[in-house]
């Protein structure tokens, strides 16, 4: 296609006013818009028939960019690194008080068979220490066998701790 062909779809501007399209907004006289080419561009003039002078920008394609074209402010950016490091704290904090406690030696318990007319409170009193309240051996011996309540039948085994 001649250049004849391509001048009457044009705007006719002459000089400098070639880069600005004719229906860019004003404000206060200077136009709103500034067009500039992308530094990728390339910039071609190109001289009419008629003497005019049209430039032509052919742009190319930019690199591709995630998120289509989205980017960061510096503020933005100081936002995300701050979240970043929170939830990296938080992480930290949580990972530091998962430790488990060292190893415990098991309690030493011997097995006792119960004797006809035997209750938990004779018992009790029998592996109490001198001034501890027969009450919490009692409560002890319950949790220490899973039992129910401080009922014994004849014949039942439970464990009792050794001294």
């Amino acid at each position: 296609m001649t250049t004849m062909a391509m001048a009457p779809a044009l705007p006719r501007t002459t000089g400098r006013a070639t880069a600005r399209a004719t229906a860019l907004p004003t404000v206060h006289g200077r136009p709103a818009v500034t067009l500039r080419p992308r530094p990728d561009a390339t910039t071609r003039a190109v001289a009419t028939a008629a003497g005019d002078v049209v430039t032509s920008v052919t742009a190319t394609t930019a690199p591709a960019r995630g998120f289509a074209g989205l980017h960061l402010t510096v503020r933005g950016r100081v936002v995300l690194w701050m979240v970043a490091l929170v939830m990296i704290a938080a992480a930290v904090l949580v990972a530091s008080r998962a430790a488990a406690d060292g190893p415990v030696s098991a309690q030493q318990v011997e097995r006792h068979g119960v004797q006809p007319g035997e209750t938990m409170w004779q018992i009790a009193t029998d592996i109490a220490e001198p001034g501890q309240d027969v009450r919490d051996v009692v409560f002890d011996l319950v949790r220490l066998n899973e039992l129910p309540d401080a009922g014994l039948m004849a014949g039942q085994v439970i464990v009792v701790p050794v001294d």
